[in-house]
């Protein structure tokens, strides 16, 4: 089942492990998985996910290997949005108290202050439209 970012666990898993190489061969991507299904169903994974246009491939010797195709920050932010509209209206507020009224969540001074200081240029921006 596809879920908001559009891809499946599967798929995602997969992205997952091809952005922390930065390129994969479908034998990199059974190793870098916990529990992976059979290298003919990663590759099969591998050609649906190059076929979404999340992935590109070069052939090395007999061996396709894979690079995603966009910067993991940018397919990070698109996601963000992606979830964002899907689970809290849109609202960036809603998901920042969803994460800090979670009693899991445990941050650190500094991760603090640094939010704060990004909420105080936000709002110099703002202020500077």
């Amino acid at each position: 089942m596809a879920e908001a970012s559009g891809l499946s666990r599967r798929e995602r898993e997969i992205m997952e492990v091809v952005y922390a190489r930065g390129e994969a061969t479908a034998g990199q991507v059974v190793e870098g998985l916990a529990k992976p299904p059979s290298q003919t169903a990663v590759r099969t994974f591998l050609r649906i996910l190059e076929e979404k246009g999340h992935l590109a491939h070069r052939k090395v010797g007999r061996q396709f290997v894979y690079r995603p195709t966009r910067a993991r920050p940018v397919a990070g932010r698109s996601a963000l949005r992606r979830l964002l509209d899907v689970f809290f209206d849109g609202s960036i507020e809603k998901a920042v108290a969803a994460h800090l009224t979670d009693p899991s969540t445990g941050l650190s001074e500094s991760e603090i202050e640094g939010l704060g200081q990004l909420i105080r240029e936000a709002k110099k921006r703002r202020a500077g439209k």
